[in-house]
């Protein structure tokens, strides 16, 4: 490989990158756009959720348990209602998700020591968010059982729960992580993926053919421009997870940058082997897209976990490059981890990058014979 014709290749890349100024505005507003989109819209926290009470009873006991829903971060009592009717019509309205239904025999059965029912009423049309805040609701309920009873009921065993890496269980934080391996993968593939349909769209693939610039040079030259791009789009993406979003980086900087890097060279030597089996850019823009984004969102592990899948779609997550960079991401920014518990996916990404190039570089060679 002769560096001088890389460097020219790469050199009129990046001229023709300049001179394009809505591409360019488009490659650095795309992922920072999607990265605060998802980032503020995408959560899977569950708290304040609507809920309507209908209180039966009108009893102390009754209002000392409203009150513990209302004191919760997880519900916000929206209605009290006087019926049943109330309480459908707010859950069919999409008003409520929730609702609480406290007899009239709650604060007799109470006082007795009895068994005092009470109904919670969900909307399972979102069965996820129906399972978190009936969990949510149970759990207060039996609170305050518990704190009815006193200490006078000794619990044979003692539950004591601690959350490691991410305490406060923002999804924020989680989903973050994830998303700069999507955007990264999308921005990757896309950049590079007409770079080499345009050349024959324009016509000007014959003058290099006509050149003695060899397609290993050519690809790689074609790379090392839209890499610079890239790399700002990651510096982009790293600077509003951390300062924006305020997610923890625990581990270190410059193995989450190294690692970005093999990846972003994996996802555009990808890019270029789409676009050197293209000749439209049409086709090619296609290709990227269904093969960068569908993969990168859907089997990841980006918010749908993998091993809740069927066989089937766990073996192909396998050969999904950005669950392997989502995997180092998350380690790093919220657990902290090293070289020592990440080299097995790092090792994956630097196959992965080297394999794409050399198939790249093959089609390369093809499209020229």
């Amino acid at each position: 490989m002769n560096l001088r014709r890389t460097f020219a290749i790469a050199r009129k890349e990046i001229l023709h990158i300049v001179r394009d100024k809505r591409s360019l505005m488009a490659a650095i507003m795309q992922p920072l756009l999607v990265l605060l989109l998802f980032g503020y819209a995408l959560s899977l926290d569950v708290d304040r959720v609507p809920t309507v009470v209908y209180d039966a009873a009108h009893s102390a006991e009754s209002t000392a348990l409203t009150l513990q829903f209302r004191g919760s971060r997880y519900f916000q009592i929206i209605e009290e209602a006087n019926n049943y009717a109330a309480i459908e019509r707010a859950i069919d309205q999409r008003r409520a998700l929730v609702g609480v239904v406290i007899p009239v025999d709650f604060a007799e059965k109470v006082a007795r020591g009895e068994q005092a029912k009470v109904q919670i009423l969900v909307d399972g049309s979102d069965s996820n968010t129906a399972a978190i805040a009936l969990g949510y609701a149970q759990g207060l309920v039996q609170l305050y059982a518990a704190q009815r009873m006193g200490n006078t009921q000794a619990l044979p065993v003692d539950v004591r729960t601690r959350v490691w890496y991410n305490t406060d269980l923002v999804s924020r934080h989680f989903i973050v992580p994830g998303l700069i391996g999507v955007i990264t993968m999308i921005i990757a593939a896309l950049l590079t993926s007409l770079c080499i349909a345009r050349e024959w769209e324009n016509g000007t693939m014959e003058q290099l053919l006509s050149t003695p610039v060899r397609p290993s040079e050519l690809a790689m030259g074609k790379l090392a421009a839209y890499f610079l791009l890239g790399l700002v789009d990651m510096a982009i993406a790293l600077y509003v997870g951390i300062y924006v979003f305020d997610v923890p980086l625990k581990g270190s900087l410059a193995l989450l940058v190294f690692s970005s890097g093999v990846f972003l060279f994996g996802g555009m030597a990808w890019g270029i082997f789409i676009s050197a089996s293209h000749r439209s850019q049409l086709t090619a823009y296609q290709m990227g897209t269904f093969t960068s984004f569908l993969p990168a969102f859907l089997l990841s592990g980006f918010v749908y976990s993998i091993q809740n899948m069927p066989v089937v779609i766990q073996a192909i997550a396998l050969f999904v490059p950005a669950r392997y960079f989502i995997n180092i991401a998350k380690g790093i920014f919220l657990k902290g981890l090293g070289i020592e518990m990440l080299w097995f996916d790092l090792l994956l990404l630097i196959v992965y990058g080297l394999s794409m190039f050399y198939f790249a570089t093959r089609k390369l060679r093809q499209k020229v014979a």
